[in-house]
């Protein structure tokens, strides 16, 4: 390098050094670019998540003018969709649309190829949904006190949407409180299992009330209880499982956005604004409220802890009941 070469790099150099930094929401600001936003879901086309993921995602997809496609990737109660998003890019092209069973994967399987926690950054909440005790009308239980009876003196089969999903862990913090045995029988998907409770060669079910409200209004399917704090404004005449004398066998089924833990504090901040916005939107209101989604705004550090919160409790419970998960 010349003399006047290294004088002019040096010249550069101090005053690259001297410009102000960007501002703070730069990264935001620039995202997106003009490219597709992937938003995984690690359940089933028709499962509860995914119809309230679609709901949300097509607002947002509209206010940031990007396109959002939308993939199903089932399996393993929903770990294998959400394994792909941790390994994914954390650029705020690859999103996580999940639910409670994020936090329940830990409890249900041991070995994880991530940490449902420190892998993750969680975005914003859509709301929670209360799961639902589905039976064939053929059964003839007249209120869940006739149907614990049965249970104790049958073994009785339930259905989820795979081991560790939210479906599973509603219906396994159930059993517990209400001292039945039983066999659960995994299915890929909520509608799989909703098809064979239906045709009655499995039990009971417990499923969001978004996946049971059609076969419940329509006479296929018999509700029970629900498994929420309090009852469903969908299903106002339906007990909850603690109102019913269950203690402790209520369920949190929460839904929301999660994005790879590395993704720009800037993108999440962004990504939080306008969901929030996003399901303030009438319309959507309108949607969620039929598919049973009951409010619930978190900001993402409030919503990391509640996960984290979720995690531990699952944790705790499967190991005070031995719950062995197959």
């Amino acid at each position: 390098m010349t003399t006047t070469s290294r004088r002019r790099f040096l010249t550069l150099s101090a005053a690259t050094l001297a410009m102000p930094a960007l501002p703070r929401f730069a990264l935001a600001d620039a995202w997106p670019k003009d490219k597709v936003i992937r938003a995984v879901v690690p359940f089933s086309a028709g499962s509860t998540i995914d119809i309230i993921g679609r709901i949300v995602m097509d607002p947002l997809s509209r206010q940031i003018g990007q396109t959002i496609v939308i993939e199903n990737r089932g399996g393993a109660g929903g770990s294998l969709g959400t394994a792909m998003v941790a390994k994914g890019d954390a650029d705020g092209y690859t999103l996580l649309i999940n639910a409670a069973a994020h936090s329940g994967a830990p409890a249900a399987y041991p070995n994880l190829p991530y940490d449902a926690a420190k892998d993750f950054a969680c975005v914003a909440s859509f709301g929670s949904v209360p799961n639902v005790l589905l039976v064939s009308p053929t059964k003839g239980y007249k209120s869940l006190k006739d149907f614990v009876e049965k249970a104790k003196t049958t073994d009785l089969t339930y259905g989820s949407a795979g081991v560790g999903s939210a479906t599973h862990w509603a219906a396994e913090r159930f059993r517990v409180s209400a001292g039945f045995k039983g066999t659960h029988v995994p299915f890929r998907g909520g509608p799989e299992a909703l098809t064979e409770v239906m045709a009655g060669r499995v039990d009971f079910v417990f499923i969001g009330i978004s996946s049971g409200l059609p076969f419940i209004k329509n006479g296929t399917l018999q509700a029970l209880a629900v498994s929420s704090a309090k009852r469903s404004p969908s299903l106002p005449d339906i007990p909850t499982t603690v109102e019913a004398g269950y203690a402790n066998s209520d369920y949190n089924y929460w839904t929301g956005l999660l994005v790879p833990v590395k993704t720009p504090k800037d993108i999440v901040t962004r990504l939080n604004t306008e969901v929030m916005k996003a399901i303030t939107v009438p319309d959507v209101q309108a949607k969620l409220a039929l598919e049973g989604v009951e409010p619930a705004h978190m900001t993402p550090e409030e919503m990391d802890a509640m996960n984290k919160r979720e995690i531990d409790l699952n944790l705790k419970i499967a190991k005070e009941a031995g719950l062995k998960f197959n």
